[in-house]
């Protein structure tokens, strides 16, 4: 790696490994009065996260303008475009694919009557307030995430990173035309564009700068609010989460970067180790973006062209983690409550993870909405949702990890299919 900001992931494994024992042994109640500890960590933690979320809108839309308007002028606009969508699409479906393959073979919510009553009695009272709380948010069908995806005002969709889609969107339009204006009118909207983008990169890494310090926050809250009892009896749905997230990680999206980009995989590991430490700190994708950016430019040689390209767009639409926790949170509540899926309904559940996870929004815990829409679907109760929150946290930094990395796999395997050299 080269030397800088991002080239020294310990001091993020560090942050990590702190944060977790001083989770551990401090508790959130200690302190004076109304200053204590979990409240402190919590505003620390709160803080980073604003910084990163600070950046991302004029990020994203900067780095997508000068690289859409760069494209434009050398026609390449409809080649890269075509090859981001079919990677994207083909590992989010590769990623579903592998948790149903997994939750129909070892079937964790297969319990005894006993075990899951007792699952059941866990849920919490307030579960209608649970559904309730969904409910609210704008689940929608799978025509609302298109039809949100064209802004009616664009100054309204970018004042909420929610609406991340619309921004994107919008600044594929506003590139692509300004690609195409008069060459003296066009070299001067370049360089005003390629100046913000230089300013935001500039913003975004002072901002990581501090970033130990708000990974350290971090894990402290998450440390003390879920303590090691998070996983209680849904051990085996963790563990099953976790062995398909882990398989997508180191064997199917080992195999892509062998096969199609044709460079080792285990230097692109190395190269991402700052980018994938923050995503699961983080559980954000969105927020993770500028570090991936810096990774797959510096550590990886992505040249700016493709790198603010596919991340971006990726960020936003390549979930290939939440997909996979989507169809087995599904399938989980399914066994738990004695359903038997047949294969029409497993089809059904498998595209609508694959659908629903473009919408997704890269904040936490946004994957909650999308499962509604599933369960809906097959008719199984919303109320079910609750009992896998528990685990939700620590999975969500897992497959937030894996949809960064499978971006910045996406970023390495197009620009070798662009001629780029990478690890050779």
């Amino acid at each position: 790696m080269k030397k800088g900001v991002w080239s020294d992931p310990l001091r993020i494994l560090t942050a990590l490994a702190l944060g977790a024992t001083a989770g551990a042994l401090i508790p959130a109640t200690a302190g004076f009065g109304t200053l204590t500890a979990g409240a402190v960590f919590s505003f620390a933690g709160d803080l980073f996260l604003r910084l990163l979320q600070m950046v991302v809108v004029p990020l994203v839309a900067t780095s997508i303008i000068v690289s859409v308007a760069r494209l434009g002028r050398d026609h390449a606009f409809g080649r890269l475009g075509l090859k981001t969508a079919v990677y994207y699409i083909a590992t989010t479906l590769l990623a579903v694919i592998t948790g149903l393959v997994i939750f129909n073979l070892v079937q964790p919510g297969r319990v005894s009557p006993e075990v899951s009553e007792q699952l059941l009695a866990d849920v919490p009272a307030s579960v209608g307030d649970v559904r309730e709380g969904l409910g609210e948010k704008s689940t929608g069908d799978l025509a609302d995430v298109i039809r949100r995806a064209v802004p009616v005002n664009i100054i309204a969709a970018a004042s909420e990173n929610r609406e991340m889609l619309a921004v994107i969107f919008f600044s594929l339009l506003f590139g692509f035309f300004a690609g195409n204006l008069p060459d003296g009118r066009r070299e001067a909207f370049a360089a005003f564009w390629e100046s913000a983008n230089d300013v935001m990169l500039a913003i975004t890494g002072g901002i990581m700068r501090i970033a130990p310090f708000g990974i350290f926050a971090l894990i402290v809250q998450t440390v003390q609010q879920s303590g090691g009892s998070a996983l209680g009896p849904l051990a085996l749905f963790f563990a099953c989460v976790a062995g398909g997230l882990a398989f997508h990680l180191f064997v199917t999206l080992a195999v892509l970067m062998r096969v199609l980009g044709g460079f080792p995989p285990w230097r692109h590991y190395r190269a991402m180790a700052p980018a994938l430490l923050t995503a699961f700190s983080t559980a954000s994708s969105s927020a993770t973006l500028p570090v991936t950016i810096e990774c797959v430019e510096k550590n990886a040689g992505v040249s700016p062209r493709i790198a603010g390209f596919t991340l971006p767009i990726g960020a936003t639409i390549n979930m290939d983690g939440t997909a996979l926790y989507e169809c087995a949170v599904v399938l989980f509540i399914a066994q738990l409550y004695g359903v038997s899926l047949d294969w029409a309904q497993q089809v059904l559940v498998v595209v609508l993870a694959l659908l629903t996870s473009i919408g997704v929004a890269g904040i936490p815990a946004a994957s909650l909405v999308a499962i509604v829409i599933i369960l809906q679907a097959v008719g199984l109760p919303l109320e079910a949702i609750a009992i896998v929150m528990a685990t939700d946290r620590v999975l969500d930094m897992m497959r937030t990890t894996v949809n960064v990395f499978s971006d910045s796999c996406g970023a390495a395997i197009i620009a070798s299919s662009e001629g780029e050299t990478i690890y050779r």
